[in-house]
């Protein structure tokens, strides 16, 4: 008698196929040069959300030290970014994998969800620019007007190319850096033989608008630390450490610089050219430079849009491992949630706000990170924080209590430097060097600083326990 096998589903061989396709949240041993690195940097970072946030700086600061205070505040928050990014390439995980050494194996799920979130909000944010955009074109050509739906068409996009497309997506990338460069030298073409330079450097600050070098330096060094939660994740695709370094010191400082710049000069241009000046509006740099800057934009939207919702859901099946959640189902409720959010067009106007309470939420978790990864634990974690239970990271219950403490120190200390007590050198800085200070104490009055004389030896995890390690 013959027995035949039911055919799967084309849902389950679709799942079946993502779930062999979806990263892996175990050690992986890098292999790329540092331009390799810088290249990655430089693409990530050659994006709208970037180039628009260049233009809540002019004319709220003089043109000139918008300028200095993108390159100031991107060397600074550069090197937060970095020194994160080293732990990556030195142990091979993924920066939000590593907040288990420093906040406990279950502890670590706080800054997670947290990440998440903020993930969450940048998908939105990118949505309404790409449908804002395509809306702006749209009504140019045909008069129909409804920003929210094309936000949402775009985003339906989005989800589709996470869950199709995304490797694609990645290797696709590095060009439309180069696709952004070209648009950066022909926007700055125009203005500048339009204008010329001096009349840039001539604008007046209004102070009517509420900006300050500080504000706008704090802005900057923000952004960074919003990349910074994908730091550790591109760097331990690095060789060696030192090289790495470099070569994301250097792709993002650049592309940072560069981005904003074009953004500060475009908006710089409109009030020259007597236009009104709306801050982060695609609409208003894309009438005066054209069809072709909108398109850019929207494509870029696109390809970062596609890549955040995806390291959302591979973010949230890695988190809860013994879940075991699938994929599909789960980029489908990610999906859903992002579609939904991208409506909600007023929250733009909250822009600044979002990116301060980046800063406010992730500052501390660096600085701890920081202090435990190099002066607690003198540069080495130990396999044992890939177990799911017990071993050295386990602490309380799984749960690293002082420095979870400690956070929520730094969090409200910057959030009162930024809202209710304005410091004379801004919040990220202090809420920073604050949270290191404490995060020593803590580390040294729960004994964690004790020395036995013993040198610690370093294992990349991938050798530590490669049964753990994932494919590059």
């Amino acid at each position: 008698m013959s027995t035949t096998t039911a055919r799967p589903s084309a849902w389950r061989r679709l799942s079946d196929r993502l779930e062999a396709n979806a990263d892996g949240s175990g050690p992986l041993r890098g292999s790329l040069t540092w331009r390799r690195i810088a290249m990655i940097w430089l693409a990530s970072n050659f994006v709208v959300t970037t180039m628009l946030t260049g233009t809540i700086f002019v004319p709220g600061v003089g043109y000139g030290e918008a300028l200095m205070l993108i390159l100031v505040g991107s060397i600074i928050g550069g090197a937060v970014l970095v020194t994160v990014g080293a732990i990556g390439t030195r142990t091979g995980l993924a920066t939000m994998s590593l907040t288990r050494g420093a906040f406990g194996t279950r502890g670590s799920l706080l800054p997670v969800a947290a990440n998440l979130l903020i993930l969450l909000g940048w998908s939105w944010v990118q949505a309404m620019l790409a449908g804002i955009t395509v809306d702006f074109v749209v009504a140019e050509f045909t008069g129909y007007s409804n920003p929210a739906l094309f936000a949402v068409i775009c985003q339906l996009i989005v989800v589709g190319l996470a869950i199709f497309g995304h490797e694609g997506i990645s290797r696709v990338e590095p060009w439309l850096a180069v696709v952004m460069i070209g648009i950066i030298g022909y926007v700055l073409t125009v203005a500048f033989t339009t204008f010329p330079p001096s009349a840039y450097f001539a604008i007046p600050a209004d102070a009517s608008i509420g900006l300050t070098n500080l504000t706008v330096l704090d802005i900057v060094i923000a952004t960074a630390i919003s990349w910074t939660v994908l730091s550790a994740d591109f760097n331990r695709l690095g060789r060696s450490t030192r090289p790495t370094v470099v070569g994301s010191g250097v792709g993002y400082v650049v592309s940072t610089f560069l981005s904003m710049t074009l953004g500060a000069t475009a908006i710089a241009y409109v009030v020259l050219a007597g236009g009104e000046v709306v801050e982060f509006d695609p609409g208003v740099i894309v009438g005066e430079f054209g069809v072709a800057l909108a398109a850019v934009i929207f494509v870029s939207v696109m390809a970062t849009n596609t890549l955040v919702v995806y390291g959302m859901t591979t973010s949230a099946i890695n988190a809860l491992p013994r879940l075991k959640l699938r994929f599909l189902p789960t980029a489908l409720v990610i999906g859903a949630i992002t579609v939904i959010g991208s409506t909600f067009l007023g929250l733009l106007g909250l822009f600044i706000d979002f990116l301060f309470v980046i800063g406010a939420i992730f500052i501390p978790v660096f600085a701890i990170m920081i202090v435990d990864y190099y002066v607690v634990n003198r540069r080495v974690y130990t396999a044992d924080i890939l177990k799911h239970r017990g071993g050295r990271y386990w602490f309380t219950g799984g749960v690293n209590i002082p420095m979870i403490i400690v956070w929520v120190l730094g969090f409200g200390f910057s959030l009162l430097l930024t809202y209710q007590f304005p410091s004379p050198i801004g919040a990220t800085i202090p809420a920073f060097v604050f949270t290191v200070v404490i995060a020593v104490a803590a580390a040294a009055l729960t004994g964690r600083l004790t020395r036995d004389g013993s040198e610690p030896e370093h294992q990349h995890l991938a050798d530590a326990a490669p049964e753990r390690a994932v494919e590059a």
